[in-house]
């Protein structure tokens, strides 16, 4: 068993990620590493600095492969995005939030499985996750970043007003984790419109890329 503790500035929503993208360092050692324990601690009352304590185990032949691999972490669970987004069965396209910076940045994960209701039509012998679907799941993390009190936000003034630079890279198939990272580039506040840029991983490779406009009508709900 191999201990490091690793000393690093970050705040409280950026923590997890933070470690989290310590691993590609870590793997080439140590890869796979199983985290057996994560734990942290800090000297200032607003947390603005951690000391993060990892144990990892280097992989061996002895160590089944499904305790490698450490989970995704849980920012936001699937309930506390039904309170934010206003999607709902069969078009919420968010499963998990992983990182999440309000009026910022989030990241997510969709899991993509056979059972996902477009597949039985796109297509019966290949299952393919649609593109237009895609960039939908990328938007709905772009609604958790904005429809956020913390970004003058609310779940009724989140439309689609444009998409632009999209690129899909490689085919979304059942048994895919799509991880999906939303970051605002720009708030016109006077005129509601925001700018998001996104990409969408599998494996840590890119699949998707684009940028989005959304438009937040604050009257449109009225």
């Amino acid at each position: 068993m191999a201990s490091s503790a690793i000393s690093l500035s970050s705040s409280p929503t950026t923590i997890v990620p933070s470690f989290l993208s310590l691993h590609p360092s870590l793997s080439r050692n140590l890869s796979p590493i199983n985290v057996t324990s994560l734990s942290f601690s800090s000297s200032s009352h607003n947390l603005s600095s951690f000391t993060v304590s990892v144990c990892l185990n280097s992989s061996d032949a002895s160590t089944p492969i499904e305790k490698r691999f450490a989970a995704f972490p849980t920012v936001l669970d699937i309930d506390q995005i039904r309170d934010i987004l206003p999607h709902r069965y069969p078009f919420l396209l968010v499963d998990r939030v992983v990182e999440y910076n309000p009026g910022v940045t989030a990241v997510a994960i969709k899991n993509v499985t056979i059972n996902d209701n477009f597949f039985p039509g796109h297509f019966p012998q290949r299952p393919i996750m649609p593109g237009v679907l895609m960039v939908e799941a990328m938007a709905q993390v772009g609604g958790l970043v904005m429809l956020q009190t913390e970004a003058g936000g609310t779940r009724e003034n989140f439309v689609f007003a444009g998409i632009d630079k999209v690129r899909f890279r490689k085919p979304i198939i059942a048994g895919d984790t799509l991880v999906m990272r939303t970051s605002l580039v720009k708030l016109q506040k006077r005129f509601g419109i925001a700018k998001m840029e996104s990409k969408a991983y599998v494996g840590g490779e890119l699949v998707c890329e684009g940028e989005f406009l959304m438009a937040m009508d604050k009257d449109s709900s009225e």
